[in-house]
């Protein structure tokens, strides 16, 4: 089954994309706020992104903090996905993404793209850092997420 990862930001969203066979994370893309009217045409941009891919399922990113607190962040991410499971009717999870946008940022460095492309890219890789994390757990673990 394939899947969508989704790293959703107030100002850009990355996407990622896993293999038909749900085992390795791919980058997508990444939605910038200011170039859509507003959020709810962003959400229909998303929504047809995870359509057009053919997925199975959508796994969101969570912010929270190391010790599992909740952020407004992580309240807004919440109401994103309630908005978005009604455009698209798949089962969705969530899946802690402490560091993520860090290790993203690492996983670029040492890949030797360049600073500037680090910028537009960031987000995709912190979506594949996400969706690789889901599909790297057994499926007992991915019901739990």
């Amino acid at each position: 089954m394939k899947y969508v990862g989704v790293d959703y930001g107030l100002a850009r969203t990355g996407l990622a994309v896993s293999d038909p066979e749900g085992r390795l994370a791919f980058p997508l893309a990444t939605l910038r706020l200011q170039d859509f009217l507003n959020r709810k045409a962003l959400l229909a941009e998303l929504a047809a992104r995870v359509a057009h891919e053919g997925a199975g399922t959508v796994v969101v990113g969570l912010p929270v903090h190391e010790d599992g607190r909740e952020s407004l962040i992580t309240r807004q991410v919440r109401n994103v996905t309630e908005r978005l499971k009604r455009r698209v009717y798949l089962p969705f999870f969530f899946m802690a993404e402490t560091l993520s946008s860090v290790e993203a940022l690492d996983d670029l460095r040492e890949a030797g793209i360049a600073s500037k492309r680090r910028r537009d890219v960031i987000d995709q890789q912190a979506a594949v850092r996400i969706l690789a994390s889901f599909l790297a757990l057994n499926p007992d673990e991915r019901r739990r997420a």
